[in-house]
């Protein structure tokens, strides 16, 4: 049997949507729009499933006057 082992969002490489929305404080329904975006340096596209780089994400955050 496996046991279910929680990884802190800070140690994990790449975030869900929800996961990001909880780390950054923003809406996933804007996240979902930034990430749709064809030049989005941050989002991993692994099939239909995306998935937010959270160090590249950090920047662009860092680096943003407003969204």
């Amino acid at each position: 049997m496996k046991d279910n082992i929680e990884v802190p969002i800070y140690e994990k490489q790449n975030l869900t949507i929800e996961e990001a929305a909880e780390y950054s404080n923003i809406g996933q329904n804007k996240l979902r729009e930034l990430t749709a975006e064809e030049n989005c340096r941050f989002v991993l596209w692994v099939g239909t499933k995306r998935l937010i780089k959270r160090k590249l994400f950090d920047d662009f955050i860092t680096n943003s006057y407003s969204i």
